[in-house]
């Protein structure tokens, strides 16, 4: 192991040591080494101290990296590159480097090398990543070199031994502290080969192995729950060969069936680590062997107050102080001082590996003309988390529902998102409600917003529903399994009538309560059948003189029932 701060200068790194694999083709740690000092000492020229760095390109990426803190600037790496992103960090530095230009500094391999005493960096140099804080913006983390170097050396503490001289192959990006961590510092202190091409399918591992294999005997992958779970149902997962050595995983639970997939295929589950940004690496787990996280080396931990929500603490040499540092996690401990978390204490949550605040973005919603109001949540089952938006429109946001449809405004939606988070992460799930539900207090709850996702009593699926000149619109799935369609009829099932003329009066009595009171069902007319799987449009209006409300359902642009509800005067 080298020590980060020294890994430019120390003289017991081998110059042809394979530092990145990158098809048939490698890069000895000579080439990184001059690569890295060729851009420092562009770099040196240039105003300005903080610098954002974004690459694709792990090597190009970690060659930008050294450079800047040879060069004594300040690396600020961005969670992504969308330009309203960039945009609202623009406060956190002073310049961006271009991607491009930096891929043509490190072709450049004549570039002019320093004095050998220019080549020292600060062992406390800056670094500043970002995550999503509370309160709905991206909040800057500043750390120093030192905490990554301890974190290094406590993954080498723990696995060393295991990944011995192995090839790092990944299918995280390295802009975020797990790839930044296990892709890019890991492999360079420990001399180990990483990938240069990000492995996103086992067919892509099976290539990037064999490559591999020309260099070293072993590899290990590094990827995510959600990256993981895909992988054992599609092809050639089972037969890589050479086996990995390990798989690792971060960025949220792995599910216990995916655990057990990998245990039964490879002799061992993933090795999973929990962590944050703020902390660095906390814990692991093997869920073959515990459901519990077990403490890395060095690392401290314990409940807090149970007044404060017995929120987990942490005592680190990643942290860079030596106080307990309070997270959001909630933690229940076993006899052995290992733990069990028990969700979350913020509204900050993690997808595929991201982790994204609900808070922010609703705030970054609530920008579109066409959003009133909103509220996330993350929505559990099935496969994949994924993340529900509930959504009041405005005015003109109704009209461009009436106008274009549900389809084209929610592709407008995440387009709008799309300037500031990543597409992984963007809404799966969409609902249009004239309201956000509230309790007796006027709070929107969490579950009264996840039910919105959930179908109805009744059996169908409210997309969405808003009011216009024309009235009050619904739009609503009919799924193909609905109970009434069940003998109605063999062979050609159909929505029956009076489940359509339920429905109707369904919406009518929770826009108009007085139709509780109903008189009687006028003008009654059924045009066409309605099969399963279609989308339905309702639309009721309401005559408050002649105490009336009229519905109509459309499939598409064609009527297939319609009537009017008549209700008394109150008593």
């Amino acid at each position: 192991m080298i020590a980060l701060h020294e890994l430019l200068v120390a003289r017991c790194r081998e110059p042809r040591r394979v530092v990145c694999v990158d098809g048939a083709s490698v890069t000895d740690f000579a080439t990184f080494r001059a690569h890295a000092l060729g851009i420092a000492a562009r770099l040196r020229t240039r105003p300005g101290l903080r610098f954002a760095l974004w690459s694709d390109d792990p090597y190009v990426f970690a060659c930008a990296l050294f450079g800047l803190l040879v060069a004594g600037k300040v690396p600020v790496i961005p969670a992504n590159a969308a330009p309203g992103y960039l945009a609202e960090l623009s406060d956190a530095y002073d310049a961006v480097l271009d991607a491009n230009e930096l891929a043509a500094w490190c072709a450049d391999t004549a570039a002019v090398q320093p004095d050998e005493p220019a080549m020292a960096i600060d062992a406390n140099a800056s670094l500043t990543l970002f995550t999503s804080g509370s309160s709905g913006a991206p909040k800057p983390v500043h750390k120093t070199l030192a905490q990554f170097d301890a974190e290094v050396h406590t993954l080498e503490a723990a696995w060393g031994g295991l990944l011995g001289d192995a090839a790092v192959l990944a299918s995280v990006p390295h802009h975020h502290i797990y790839g930044l961590l296990f892709r890019v510092f890991w492999p360079l202190a420990a001399g180990r080969p990483f990938a240069r091409a990000t492995c996103a399918a086992p067919a892509q591992l099976q290539a990037r192995i064999g490559e591999c294999s020309a260099q070293c005997d072993v590899t290990v992958i590094v990827s995510t729950p959600a990256q993981l779970s895909r992988w054992p149902d599609l092809p050639g997962f089972a037969t890589l060969a050479p086996q990995p050595r390990a798989f690792f995983s971060s960025g949220g639970p792995l599910p216990l069936d995916t655990a057990k997939q990998y245990a039964a295929t490879f002799g061992a589950a993933p090795l999973e680590i929990y962590g944050s940004t703020e902390t660095g690496g906390i814990a692991w787990r093997r869920q073959d062997e515990a459901q519990a996280w077990t403490p890395m080396p060095g690392i401290a931990v314990r409940a807090g107050a149970a007044d404060e929500g017995g929120a987990l603490e942490v005592r680190s040499p990643h942290l860079g102080h030596d106080s307990w540092h309070r997270t959001d996690d909630k933690a229940a401990f076993d006899e052995h001082g290992r733990f069990v978390l028990q969700g979350r204490l913020d509204r900050v949550v993690k997808l595929d590996g991201k982790r994204v605040s609900l808070s922010e973005m609703e705030s970054k919603l609530l920008l579109h003309p066409g959003v009133a109001e909103v509220r996330t949540v993350l929505l559990e089952g099935g496969s994949r988390e994924r993340i529900g938006a509930l959504v009041v429109l405005t005015a003109e946001g109704c009209e461009t529902l009436r106008r274009d449809g549900r389809v084209l405004l929610l592709k407008a939606l995440r387009r709008h998102l799309a300037a500031w988070f990543d597409t992984v992460v963007l809404p799966r799930h969409w609902r249009i409600h004239c309201a956000l539900p509230v309790d007796s207090r006027g709070k929107v709850q969490a579950q009264a917003v996840a039910r919105a996702f959930a179908a109805s009593a009744e059996g169908f699926e409210l997309l969405a529903q808003w009011d216009g000149a024309e009235g009050r619109s619904f739009e609503l799935r009919v799924p193909h399994a609905l109970v009434h369609f069940a003998g109605h009829f063999p062979g050609l099932p159909i929505l029956p009538g009076v489940v359509q003329v339920d429905w109707a009066m369904r919406f009518a009595r929770d826009w108009v309560p007085g139709v509780r009171a109903l008189a009687s069902v006028d003008q009654l007319k059924f045009t066409m059948p309605v099969p399963p799987g279609v989308l339905l449009k309702l639309v009721l209006k309401h005559d408050a003189a002649r105490r009336r409300v009229a519905f109509a359902w459309r499939v598409g642009e064609r009527d297939c029932a319609s009537g009017a509800f008549v209700y008394r005067e109150p008593a």
